[in-house]
């Protein structure tokens, strides 16, 4: 189970490099600012697909536990 959820963090993260990663946002933005508002995206959905896979686990085992 614990190798699954490895490897759906690792496929999550690939997916956002492939969305994340080419964003542009325009006009005279710093390239430090742009870079900082990928990371703050990137941030965001990391913490909802922790969140969503957690709430899965936990779910798993609430009806493994159960009779």
């Amino acid at each position: 189970f614990i190798f699954v959820m490895w490897i759906l963090i690792i496929v999550g993260g690939g997916l956002m490099v492939l969305f994340v990663g080419p964003l542009s946002f325009s006009g005279d933005l710093d390239p430090l600012i742009n870079s900082g508002l990928k990371v703050s995206i990137a941030m965001i959905l990391i913490f909802v697909w922790v969140s969503a896979l957690l709430k899965i686990k936990n779910w798993i085992f609430r009806k493994i536990v159960k009779p």
